[in-house]
């Protein structure tokens, strides 16, 4: 007898040799075959706490990967507890927390990459004109005396 909690369905196969070619494959009998299959179980939260280490250690603006630690321990404190909606919650909220220090720490980062190769090209730009005002006074002064 099958559990209650699995649902049973009934799939009609062909014969052995049905369709094909060749010698009959004997007496051909509707054959059944019977698949359990167990319900989905529902999945267990996430708390992200590797995620929020990570923004704790390399990208903690305005503490937000400190929060995001705390909210994912108290999120893998209520899985343990058994407390799924509170996991969830507390999940959810260091998710929220980690996307917005992940995405502040990756813009600053750009921003600052920008910047620099700015001042690099500006810095390169000064010492260019400086070079030609140089060699131009340098000129100026051997065509003077000569």
């Amino acid at each position: 007898m099958d559990p209650p909690c699995y649902q049973t369905g009934s799939v009609a196969l062909k014969g052995r040799n049905e369709g094909y070619p060749g010698p009959p494959a004997g007496p051909s009998g509707v054959q059944y075959t019977s698949v359990n299959m167990a319900p989905e179980a529902p999945e267990a939260p996430k708390d992200h706490v590797i995620w929020s280490i990570f923004n704790l250690i390399y990208c903690n603006p305005f503490c937000l990967g400190l929060t995001a630690l705390i909210f994912s321990i108290k999120a893998r404190d209520r899985k343990v507890a058994g407390d799924m909606n509170g996991a969830r919650h507390y999940g959810s909220t260091a998710r929220c927390l980690n996307i917005w220090a992940t995405v502040l720490v990756s813009i600053s980062l750009l921003i600052l990459i920008i910047i620099s190769i700015v001042i690099a090209s500006h810095v390169i730009g000064i010492i260019t004109s400086f070079n030609e005002n140089q060699r131009s006074n340098v000129n100026y002064n051997v065509n003077y005396r000569g």
